[in-house]
């Protein structure tokens, strides 16, 4: 039996696990300290307003979020328009048309991510807009 089909689910596996490590990591590290300041003031104990200020700064961070999902939307866009233009350049110099097809599967790829971005920022736009309202 041959190995080979193991070698992409080994290296989308690898892929995720950079990604989703260090992003569950840390949100473990802001739930703990969620949970610390909690018990610490089930206690009566009095918390350090710098403290306090850093953790709500933190949250108001995470409510850009559309903002910041808009701009990777863009960016990815962008970078899959890109792979479709040098495509078409590039299909001047290769006269079987294969660097061109080549050129498309990135762009499908950047292109599909970044749709999926772009439908998340209109989401999380349309979510703000109920809630503050």
């Amino acid at each position: 039996m041959d190995a080979d089909f193991l070698i992409p689910f080994v290296f989308f596996g690898f892929l995720a696990a950079i990604i989703l490590v260090p992003t569950l990591a840390r949100e473990r590290t802001k739930r703990s300290a969620h949970d610390l300041v909690s018990q610490a003031l089930s206690r009566g104990q009095n918390i350090d307003p710098a403290l306090v200020q850093q953790l709500t700064q933190n949250m108001l961070d995470e409510g850009n979020r559309a903002r910041k999902t808009l701009g990777n939307a863009v960016i990815l866009l962008s970078l899959a328009g890109g792979f479709l233009a040098a495509g078409y350049v590039m299909d001047g110099f290769d006269p079987g048309g294969d660097a061109r097809h080549g050129m498309w599967i990135p762009a499908v790829i950047l292109g599909s991510v970044g749709v999926a971005y772009l439908l998340l920022s209109i989401i999380d736009y349309a979510s703000k807009r109920r809630t503050a309202a």
